[in-house]
């Protein structure tokens, strides 16, 4: 359960599990939580997107209509969407903490972390990804490679805070409106790394 007057994210990182990744208390503490989340509906849902820092300083918060043609894909691209915003944001030194309600994405996420200790990227050879995840998936791990350190813990979905905001984007436009940004300290559009960045370490 959260304790009172300390930071959600932060608090729901803490609380949860981080796949293949130990989770000791004296190396969970990050810079930058980013919760994300992706809906999916035959009508479209949407993409929701919450980043805060370790103080609990609400750093964004998105909610974007998407056309994502099942779950997975929206998770995807949830996540996809929120490590870019970040980038936007954040220092490359900083210690990032992701939470999705996608056990297996969460997953990837901390095998790719480890592989970037592999020279020969085995750990992510052996990954598999949804069907049509593929360039989503590139994006993210271009993201990974760009932190100091990052880990993705696995959170229940009515415990996901981005939930509402992926699942009624329209009800919660207000919010990309809202969203302070600050000084971007780097900003890349770039959605795979260039061969030089290619076999970056990845972090923790």
């Amino acid at each position: 359960m959260a304790s009172m007057g300390r930071p959600r994210l932060r608090d729901l990182f803490d609380e949860s599990p981080t796949p293949h990744i130990a989770h000791p208390p004296h190396t969970h503490r990050r810079d930058y939580y980013v919760a994300t989340d992706g809906s999916f509906e035959s009508t479209g849902a949407g993409l929701g997107v919450i980043i805060e820092t370790a103080s609990g300083k609400r750093v964004a918060r998105l909610a974007i209509p998407d056309g994502a043609p099942d779950n997975n894909v929206a998770e995807y691209r949830a996540l996809h969407l929120g490590l870019d915003a970040l980038a936007a944001r954040a220092p490359e030194s900083a210690a990032v903490g992701v939470l999705v309600d996608h056990d297996d994405l969460a997953s990837n996420v901390n095998a790719a972390v480890l592989a970037g200790r592999d020279r020969e990227f085995r750990t992510v050879a052996g990954l598999s990804h949804p069907p049509g995840t593929a360039h989503h998936w590139r994006g993210i791990r271009a993201r990974i490679a760009g932190f100091e350190t990052v880990r993705a813990a696995a959170v229940a979905s009515g415990q996901n805070p981005a939930h509402p905001l992926a699942n009624a984007p329209e009800e919660y436009a207000h919010v990309n409106r809202n969203t302070a940004s600050g000084r971007p300290t780097r900003q890349s559009t770039e959605q795979v790394p260039p061969p030089s960045r290619a076999d970056r370490h990845a972090g923790d």
